[in-house]
């Protein structure tokens, strides 16, 4: 198994190799600002070594790296015409996921990789269906 890529971004890993269209177009929206200007800087890994990994695979990849959480592109978010891309905890509570809409990928990358929120903030902020769309206006 091949270890996480070394970056100083964080990760979108691919793992669902069927949609090379909507891969890359995936790609191109985590990576645009917010309408404030916020970015995820994330490194989008297509790379077929990580085709079809599993979250239990995923978690002993985590034991060589110093990464708190990954992005994955699977199957269920090429899918799905939100494309929500998994978020899976690699520090905290190790394996917990959820998912995120890429328009919200800079909300989660940014404050996780910056420990200014905790993955469980999100996670527990997630829609019915699991996804997490934004937190709601105040």
């Amino acid at each position: 198994m091949k270890a996480f890529p070394k970056t100083d971004n964080s990760l979108l890993l691919r793992t669902d190799f069927s949609d090379d269209a909507a891969w890359k177009d995936l790609c191109e929206s985590v990576q645009q600002p917010s309408e404030d200007g916020f970015m995820a800087y994330v490194d989008c890994i297509d790379d077929p070594a990580y085709h079809k990994l599993t979250i239990e695979q995923l978690l002993d990849l985590a034991n060589e790296s110093d990464r708190s959480f990954v992005f994955i592109a699977d199957r269920a978010t090429f899918t799905n015409l939100e494309r929500p891309v998994l978020v899976i905890d690699l520090y905290e509570e190790l394996g917990r996921t959820f998912r995120v809409v890429p328009r919200e990928m800079w909300n989660v990358e940014n404050n996780l990789s910056i420990s200014n929120m905790d993955f469980y903030e999100f996670a527990d902020a997630v829609d019915a269906d699991g996804v997490f769309r934004g937190f709601p206006a105040t």
